[in-house]
């Protein structure tokens, strides 16, 4: 053996992160209530082009002064990846040339209904994709209609067994609290997703983003706002019957029969950097690989994390500034930052977690406020801190000890 290390390979080189989040900007259509960023796929944007332009963003990393690693997950979310039809195959295709992947790596690629063939299905599954996120929402028709979906119920129920079919794990999204749902129809709505073969089921509350038709439909009388109590009741509801169907809730909206949770967004979660490419994505680098890669001075040893995010453009690399958000985060930031973020997941944060990130007084304020509990040497939200998450996550991210 010569002892030839080709430069990414180089052990001494700082590893890139090993999750990679790529973002397709296109859609069939905008949702109503989508705030996004995507653009309705509309013949302007070639999509052979895009996917180019994809690869020009993460070539972009790939820097002599980092090393490539394995990735261990790789998640393609939009906007609506499998619009692109078979320029997605290849997008998997060179994205893993570029970054191969680790041996049992989870590959996720979103989907809607209205896009997802059979023949789309196999080559995703040829060249490594093993999960599918499938933007479900509902199985009312007359709520579809409302969202502005392309799709009605038995089409979501057909992609979901024809990617059960391909042999692809399948994760269904689903609105909870859309107004003119009876509870009755949301219950089927979970039953016959989990009947079709979907072992993971993310539930999100309808939220009204600023700006969107759904929101200027209400300003106007035009569409019922969610009522908060139809929304707690239908969150509700979701917990009950899930876990009366063997599903585990593992953060603050997802479940997952055991051994289904997903790996990329638990990265999210617990700390780990991720690459984000396309635009309008985001990314999170730790202190060592930003310093390698030139994004803070070497001396600005302080700096522990930096996030960033691409101009929401198609094309971000032909931007005047392709990264438009850039913040650095300290070490006691980053800490309180974890403790926030593992705060969203059933099994919390370890108490030394807490301690070093300063934050034991706030989280002993949410216990007396039944908001959290401490026990087994870890704190964690309870469902009533699921409920009002956004005043646990304040308290514990405003936490200076």
């Amino acid at each position: 053996m010569s002892g030839f290390t080709v430069p990414w390979n180089e052990p001494s080189r700082v590893p890139l992160p090993k999750h990679l989040y790529v973002h397709v900007p296109l859609c069939r259509s905008k949702c109503t209530y989508c705030d996004f960023f995507s653009r309705a796929d509309d013949g302007s944007v070639s999509h052979a082009e895009l996917v180019e332009g994809t690869l020009e963003s993460l070539r972009g990393w790939l820097t002599p002064e980092v090393r490539r690693v394995p990735l261990d997950t790789l998640y393609i979310g939009g906007g609506t990846p499998t619009v692109l039809g078979e320029d997605l195959v290849t997008l998997v295709r060179e994205l893993t040339a570029i970054l191969p992947l680790a041996e049992g790596a989870e590959v996720t690629v979103e989907a809607n209904p209205e896009s997802l063939s059979t023949e789309l299905l196999a080559g995703l599954a040829e060249f490594g994709v093993t999960r599918v996120s499938i933007g479900v929402q509902s199985l009312d028709d007359a709520a579809l209609a409302l969202l502005g979906r392309c799709h009605d119920s038995g089409a979501a129920l057909a992609a979901i067994r024809d990617a059960v079919s391909a042999g692809l794990d399948v994760s269904a999204d689903l609105i909870a609290g859309i107004p003119g749902v009876p509870a009755e129809s949301w219950a089927e709505s979970l039953e016959a997703v989990i009947a079709a073969g979907a072992a993971h089921v993310s539930v999100y509350p309808l939220t009204i983003e600023a700006g969107t038709p759904m929101a200027e439909a209400i300003a106007a009388g035009q569409t019922a706002a969610p009522d908060e109590d139809s929304v707690v009741d239908a969150m509700d509801a979701a917990a009950t019957l899930l876990s009366g169907n063997g599903f585990t809730r593992y953060e603050v909206a997802n479940y997952a029969l055991p051994g289904h949770e997903s790996r990329h967004n638990a990265a999210y979660w617990t700390g780990w950097p991720y690459l984000g490419i396309g635009g309008g994505a985001h990314g999170m680098l730790s202190g060592d690989q930003a310093r390698a890669l030139g994004l803070v001075p070497e001396a600005e040893l302080g700096v522990a994390r930096v996030r960033y995010s691409y101009a929401a453009e198609p094309f971000p690399m032909r931007a005047s500034t392709p990264l438009t958000t850039f913040e650095t985060l300290t070490v006691p930031e980053a800490l309180r930052e974890d403790a926030m973020l593992g705060m969203r997941m059933t099994q919390g944060i370890a108490a030394e977690l807490a301690e070093l990130a300063g934050v034991n007084r706030a989280l002993e304020s949410l216990v007396v406020d039944g908001l959290v509990v401490r026990e087994g040497g870890r704190w964690r939200p309870t469902e009533r801190g699921w409920l009002f998450g956004n005043e646990v996550f304040g308290r514990i991210w405003g936490a200076v000890e």
